[in-house]
């Protein structure tokens, strides 16, 4: 029976105007402006830099393939109210370039908000570009329906050259799961006002695969090196980060355990997978260490040897609530730069945990040093 559907499926997909947007290898990233813009003239300092998941403003929801959840809608005034908080957290914040994963800008799950021009019209951010990582008519799949989610940049200061760079698919999916799939990306965005003489100033955002079981991990992480290095070997500045869902090196690796939800069985003979997908950091060699060319190339908001402390963990349990009195049980975000983090400015915030299953990550970046 599920063959059958599966190829019923095809030939609908075949049959009919597609229902999900494929993307070029490199495209123009979506621009936004706010609609009452603050007064933000950059006439030197230093600049402060955000990189936050937002989880689409569900906050801790018990969302469907996340959090051991089942649900996947979520009323209209609580989104109102949890983007409320997020605006709120990024004007305490004040920062002048945000980083955001997980926005969405169109889709059923939370009410058709475009949250980017939320975002934007309700902080001190006036500028925004938007890269989609999913965007569908139609999810046929547990009621999602519409969507389009994806990263955004969000700026006091205008951001031009704005680009949509794909990422690779997985490849360990059948073709029909892989056709309404996430379609991963860096946006990258130029900020003239940050430019240094000859040099100009980079915002670029990633995303990385989290659940793949084969080298798409490794490969995301490779396309955002290349990204980086081009503008390094141009000469140019860029501050960086995103959700890597990469654990920093020396981190313990498995959290199958930690992640398991009510019914599940994994570490046993009788499990149908022994590692739960998303949660085993040593998929394919070499993933314990992905991360490190990031941290030796380049200036680290929170270095290595300090990754691991409990109070720069961003990432909260899957099971979306307090489990076992653990807030936070691993790092996944991230922020780096080729230029120079303000000394002692880096901090994780782990006191909006109630806002998403990520923390946000904050540095200010020391314009101008070497």
């Amino acid at each position: 029976m599920k063959k059958l559907l599966s190829i019923l499926g095809v030939l609908l997909i075949l049959g009919c105007d597609p229902f999900v947007t494929e993307f070029e290898d490199l495209s123009d990233a979506v621009m936004y402006e706010a609609n009452s813009k603050s007064n933000a003239t950059y006439d030197s300092g230093n600049v402060k830099v955000v990189t936050w998941n937002i989880r689409f403003g569900i906050a801790r929801f018990p969302f469907f393939g996340d959090s051991c959840g089942d649900d996947v809608i979520l009323d209209d005034a609580t989104i109102e109210e949890n983007m409320a908080a997020i605006a709120d957290s990024l004007n305490a914040m004040d920062a002048d370039i945000v980083l955001l994963q997980e926005v969405d800008v169109s889709s059923k799950r939370t009410g058709y908000m475009d949250q980017v021009q939320y975002l934007l019209d309700n902080t001190n951010l006036n500028y925004g570009c938007y890269a989609s990582m999913w965007k569908a008519d139609f999810i046929p799949s547990d009621g999602i329906g519409r969507i389009d989610a994806g990263n955004a940049i969000l700026s006091k200061y205008k951001l031009t050259d704005a680009e949509r760079i794909q990422l690779r698919l997985r490849t360990d999916q059948d073709d029909l799961t892989q056709y309404f799939y996430l379609r991963r990306n860096i946006v990258k965005a130029k900020i003239p006002a940050l430019a240094q003489g000859s040099k100009d100033f980079y915002a670029v955002d990633i995303h990385a695969t989290a659940f793949a079981t084969d080298d798409t991990k490794q490969q995301h992480i490779d396309k955002y090196v290349e990204t980086l290095a081009e503008i390094q070997s141009s000469g140019d500045y860029f501050v960086t980060g995103g959700d890597l869902n990469s654990v920093p090196p020396g981190s313990v690796t498995d959290f199958c355990l930690s992640d398991m939800c009510d019914g599940d069985d994994y570490h046993t003979d009788q499990a149908e997978e022994y590692h739960k997908e998303g949660s085993y950091f040593e998929n394919f060699e070499g993933e314990p260490d992905i991360l490190d060319t990031l941290y030796q190339a380049y200036d680290a908001a929170i270095g290595s040897d300090d990754a691991n402390l409990p109070i720069h963990l961003t990432h909260g349990p899957s099971t979306s609530y307090e489990m076992n009195d653990i807030k936070y049980d691993r790092k996944l975000d991230y922020l780096f730069t080729n230029g120079i983090w303000e000394n002692a400015s880096s901090k994780t915030h782990q006191a909006a945990w109630e806002l998403s299953d990520h923390l946000p990550v904050s540095a200010v970046f020391n314009v101008g040093g070497e």
